[in-house]
């Protein structure tokens, strides 16, 4: 597993957008739903990004989790379980110095578990909460953080977390603007924007 490369869209250091708490968050690149309305559409594309192994992403997450006090890292894309392998050994190197993962993906927890791509059933061993299903552009989410359609599930895979942190207030609505490479980017779940707003966001 120390030898796997992962395919990323984008990495943030720390996000408090992406996830209860401070986290570390990786955009995977490669997604085969294809879901209209996708708000990361640029991501789906299976073509190669940024190229990291495992290993040296393991070693980021460790100097950032010291330097900024993190909570946890955030797996999405894109859609993570693609590369599953890769992930299931910085998550392993995540929770080795005590942080919590999360995972958001367009499959849903029963087929992950009856016919699972390579290195699935690791990184669920690792995930302490699952995000799962489709983005269904017709049924919008407007009371739950972090998933943008109804259809999403939360499952607590572990001890870290309970359902409380889907309405906890405390996380509601949380967006980020950063400049990067003078282009601004966003990530987070906008409940509303100003009338007349509009931003083009790859995340």
């Amino acid at each position: 597993m120390l030898g796997e490369v992962l395919n990323v869209a984008r990495v943030l250091d720390r996000t408090r957008a992406e996830g209860p708490g401070l986290r570390f968050c990786i955009w995977t690149q490669g997604c085969l739903r294809n879901c209209p309305g996708c708000c990361n559409a640029a991501m789906q594309p299976l073509e190669p990004r940024m190229l990291v192994s495992a290993r040296d992403m393991a070693a980021r997450i460790l100097v950032a989790a010291e330097r900024y006090g993190l909570e946890g890292v955030t797996f999405l894309g894109g859609e993570p379980l693609l590369q599953a392998k890769g992930l299931a050994t910085v998550a392993h190197a995540a929770h080795g110095v005590g942080l919590s993962v999360m995972v958001f993906t367009g499959f849903i927890l029963e087929e992950c578990r009856a016919n699972p791509l390579p290195g699935v059933r690791e990184l669920l061993s690792e995930t302490d909460v699952l995000v799962d299903g489709p983005y269904l552009a017709d049924r919008s989410e407007s009371v739950r953080n972090w998933i943008g359609s109804s259809n999403q599930r939360f499952h607590y895979l572990s001890g870290a977390y309970g359902p409380d942190i889907e309405t906890n207030p405390n996380f509601r609505g949380q967006v980020e603007f950063r400049i990067e490479d003078d282009i601004i980017r966003m990530n987070g779940c906008p409940r509303t924007l100003p009338s007349g707003f509009s931003l083009k966001s790859d995340e």
